[in-house]
């Protein structure tokens, strides 16, 4: 099994919504583990430039890239401008994301519907997609793709709808390109989706996690997904809670299992005080 060095040192990194958070944290790692450039999207440009900054300071070349990954044009011109730079990308972290929480009905049609889709589900499809090609003819080394899920898209749950759906798209793409480079023999560049809980990022202000399913906290959340990522793994679920549920919800008839999880687990009442990070 590789360890972190064999797969990053050395590296070109590249990381969506990585100009704080969760994806600040994998940058972090990714310098702690010896990646030789790291670029860094993010619509915060000037986040973003402090955060490269700080990480060049240890010898790594960091970079900070503005780019709406909402918009396919912007990813097309954010890669042209990430190889113009660093030739190649080893490491891809699909990490930005945005949540909205309200009944369906209530949602704006472009404002939340199409966006949440957008950067949730298709900016990961088209950047890998720019990506892909490259990473599987370079043999020379390993190369990852996390692609940053949830549990929300394996379990449906009210006032989570759209988002749910960002997500339930994002596990069936991804896990089908794993399957794919797989079959045609392209086993050096491997797939990890992973799909964990609420995370106390500030994105999920006010839900509180079901029973037995506590909060993680950012440093929680990548580590799993780094581990998982380097290790090659298809699917990482955190806490142990999001397997048994969806183990649950496969086997139980549905009437019964939405009595488990309304009245027992509490899910379906999970996000009944969310309020989000202001100002998002």
């Amino acid at each position: 099994m590789p360890n972190t060095r064999d797969v990053i040192a050395g590296s070109t990194v590249l990381i969506t919504g990585a100009a704080r958070g969760m994806g600040e944290l994998y940058a972090r790692r990714a310098v702690a583990a010896g990646a030789a450039r790291i670029a860094l999207w993010d619509v915060d440009e000037a986040t973003a430039t402090a955060l490269a900054a700080e990480l060049s300071r240890s010898g790594t070349d960091a970079r900070a890239y503005r780019v709406d990954v909402s918009r396919s044009e912007d990813v097309r011109d954010g890669v042209a401008r990430t190889l113009a730079d660093f030739d190649r990308v080893d490491v891809l972290i699909n990490n930005a994301g945005i949540v909205r929480g309200s009944l369906f009905w209530e949602h704006d049609p472009e404002r939340d519907i199409e966006l949440t889709m957008r950067i949730n589900t298709l900016a990961a499809m088209w950047l890998t997609r720019e990506l892909l090609p490259g990473m599987i003819a370079d043999t020379s080394r390993p190369k990852r793709i996390l692609n940053v899920a949830s549990a929300a898209g394996t379990l449906a749950n009210p006032h989570m709808s759209v988002y749910a759906a960002s997500k339930w798209a994002m596990i069936g793409w991804s896990d089908s390109v794993r399957l794919e480079l797989g079959r045609e023999g392209h086993r050096h560049v491997k797939v990890t989706t992973f799909c964990p809980s609420y995370v106390s990022t500030g994105m999920f202000a006010g839900a509180r996690g079901p029973l037995l399913t506590p909060i993680m906290t950012p440093r929680q959340a990548t580590r799993a997904a780094w581990d998982g990522m380097i290790a090659g793994r298809a699917m990482v679920t955190k806490p142990w809670t999001v397997k048994l549920a969806m183990a649950l919800r496969g086997v139980l008839p549905t009437p019964l299992w939405d009595v488990i999880a309304d009245r027992v687990f509490h899910v379906y009442s999970s996000m009944d005080h969310f309020t989000g990070r202001p100002g998002a």
